[in-house]
């Protein structure tokens, strides 16, 4: 093994890279859509997308996610106020 190579960075097998993960967000600051999935909402708030399920399952999250057609919706403006980010 050489020092050049990053093999004591934990990684797993079919993860995403940081760079990767993260160039398929754009900056919380730019989102302009009034609901976000669980996967943006959980990686806007550094958190896990089960968490958010979680939450929503409880009832017992800092937020809670509008229902549509099934599915979780996270409302931005929400998401931006626990992020910390200003509008």
């Amino acid at each position: 093994m050489t020092a050049d190579t990053h093999s004591s960075i934990p990684t797993m097998r079919g993860a995403l890279a940081p760079q990767q993960f993260t160039a398929q967000y754009q900056p919380l600051e730019q989102v302009t859509r009034p609901n976000l999935k669980t996967a943006e909402a959980a990686f806007y708030l550094n958190r896990r997308p089960q968490t958010l399920r979680a939450w929503a399952c409880l009832e017992n999250g800092p937020l809670r996610p509008i229902r549509i057609g099934g599915l979780l919706a996270w409302p931005t403006a929400t998401v931006k106020a626990l992020a910390g980010v200003t509008a």
